[in-house]
């Protein structure tokens, strides 16, 4: 009996530690603007993103962060909350980063793939005409997947 509450502490220990850490994570990184004349934020992660090739344009002035969204999919309303929205006119296309800070991708994967369509679904809604690219900053070693 003891070993199944010492299991149970253990774990919810965990889930703790790991909702914080994603939750200052997130803090972090939407306070990041990269622009040719101010870049702002956390200098560390600035330097992350920018290594990474093509990031650093979904974190200028004109991305937004924490974007409220909502509407009916079929008969479903489902309201949510983009972590970085960047609209690309020119190119007609809109990107919609995700950040996630799993140390094992695999867990959730199938779950946040959903919740891109999702985004994806909603924002076709509302620009008809624009491509949709959704997209996983994996914090955990900084690589961006293409959903």
């Amino acid at each position: 009996m003891s070993n199944n509450i010492t299991e149970i502490l253990k774990n919810h220990d965990a889930i703790k530690f790991a909702t914080t850490a994603g939750t200052q994570m997130h803090n972090r990184l939407a306070q990041i603007v990269i622009d040719d004349k101010c870049t702002r934020g956390d200098a560390e992660l600035v330097e992350r993103i920018n290594s990474v090739p093509n990031l650093a344009r979904l974190f200028s002035s004109t991305s937004q962060t924490e974007v409220p969204i909502a509407g009916n999919i079929g008969t479903r309303f489902v309201s949510r909350r983009i972590d970085r929205l960047y609209i690309d006119d020119d190119a007609q296309t809109v990107y919609v980063l995700d950040y996630k800070t799993d140390v094992s991708p695999e867990q959730f994967r199938e779950r946040y793939v959903a919740q891109l369509h999702e985004y994806a679904t909603l924002l076709r809604q509302i620009y008809p005409k624009y491509k949709i690219q959704c997209l996983i900053l994996w914090t955990h070693d900084w690589t961006l997947e293409r959903v």
